[in-house]
């Protein structure tokens, strides 16, 4: 059965920290399907969760290079960004299994566009703005549980 939690936050600070704490609760093999419109904060939260895994080594948005490994903290992260992706087929080409059932988490950006080949167990993270609540207001939805 899913689940869902609903955060606020008032700052990119409390968004890092949202994202800080759910990568030190995180697992192996554990996949995130991070997703908001542009310039809702899907980095900041991405370098929270690095941080919760004790990666210290900056973290950016893989926009061009589809997958970043991140293999210094206490599990490897592999961040996705799939906004470029045409066809879900271009994740075979990367050996996207390799990283989705390895021993790391993946987390990946704008994952409606490979929806078909998300699991059903993955968990899931919008943000989203709300301008009449503040510049930098932030509701974060999670989903997880199986479906």
């Amino acid at each position: 059965m899913r689940k869902t939690e609903i955060y606020e936050t008032m700052s990119p600070a409390e968004t890092f920290d949202l994202g800080k704490k759910l990568g030190r609760r995180a697992e192996p093999g554990m996949i995130i399907c991070l997703n908001g419109d542009l310039g809702t904060g899907k980095t900041v939260f991405t370098q929270g969760f690095a941080s919760g895994l004790d990666i210290t080594e900056p973290v950016s948005s893989p926009t061009f290079t589809i997958v970043q490994v991140y293999e210094e903290g206490r599990l490897p992260l592999y961040h996705f960004d799939v906004y470029r992706i045409g066809d879900p087929e271009e994740m075979e080409e990367i050996g996207y299994e390799d990283y989705f059932y390895g021993e790391g988490v993946s987390l990946i950006e704008w994952s409606e566009l490979i929806e078909e080949l998300i699991p059903g167990e993955a968990m899931g993270v919008l943000i989203e703005k709300d301008l009449s609540r503040g510049f930098d207001y932030r509701r974060i939805t999670l989903t997880f549980g199986t479906e």
